[in-house]
């Protein structure tokens, strides 16, 4: 029961345990049990980080062609005119394991391209994106390594400054066909001359073709090469000086397509 005392206000009123304690021994806690000793987990090894290659590589009869002997990332690169050149070079990445797009080329010879080593499962084609061409060069970039786009026609600044800024973030490769300013690396073919043709008559078995490098950087220097594009066998293949054949000057005013 509580007790008041003057001027001290109250307090409980406390009793006091029998024994001879003395005053200010605080009372012995009971022992805590001992918990068991965790096993130590083994160190978990540090995963090395995988490199990036700094190219996406092509096939080796264009290494000579390109600094580093390959595509650059985050670079645009430009193939004067759509052909056999233009489908080698995304070939080449493809073949490699890369994920490619193909816009704007309705006349894509993918069964040729898969004989240089495109792999088609692993290549998205949207023949014809219409005016949203950008938007679908774009979503293209951000999930593809190698792009390969004709513009419908010249691209405005702005979109050009756009696409490029996603191809850095995405550290991909667009390859164009046409023109683009400020591109690292420029290709285009000189010259040509076919096998297979004799004196007004056969069939043509391969193309020979001149084909020369430029552009911005490591690219300044023109690198020219003779290719074959493609060989007989198909596929693009370095040509010797010897076997590139002399074209004939009135070759192209007589030749004429013909069915079968």
């Amino acid at each position: 029961m509580a007790a008041r005392s003057a001027g001290r206000g109250w307090r409980p009123q406390v009793s006091e345990a029998p024994g001879p304690t003395s005053a200010g021994t605080l009372p012995v806690l009971p022992t805590l049990p001992v918990l068991p000793t965790l096993p130590v987990l083994p160190t978990l090894p540090v995963l090395p980080t995988l490199p990036t290659q700094p190219v996406l590589p092509v096939l080796p009869a264009l290494r000579e062609l390109l600094p580093g002997g390959g595509l650059a990332r985050g670079a645009v690169v430009t193939v004067a005119e759509f052909g056999l050149l233009a489908l080698a070079l995304a070939a080449g990445a493809s073949a490699d394991g890369a994920w490619c797009g193909i816009a704007g080329v309705p006349e894509a010879g993918v069964l040729a391209a898969v004989g240089l080593g495109l792999d088609v499962e692993r290549t998205l084609l949207v023949p014809d994106p219409g005016p949203a061409w950008a938007q679908v060069a774009a979503s293209l970039l951000d999930g593809c390594e190698l792009v390969l786009l004709r513009p419908p026609a010249r691209a405005p600044a702005q979109v050009r400054q756009r696409l490029e800024a996603t191809l850095r973030r995405g550290r991909g490769v667009l390859l164009v066909v046409g023109d683009w300013p400020g591109a690292q690396v420029r290709l285009r073919v000189l010259t040509r001359g076919w096998t297979g043709l004799g004196d007004g008559h056969g069939r043509l078995r391969a193309c020979c073709a001149q084909v020369m490098a430029d552009g911005r950087g490591e690219a300044a220097v023109p690198r020219t090469r003779w290719l074959w594009l493609p060989a007989e066998d198909g596929r693009v293949t370095a040509a010797e000086p010897a076997d590139v054949p002399v074209p004939d000057p009135g070759f192209a005013r007589h030749l004429q397509v013909v069915s079968g």
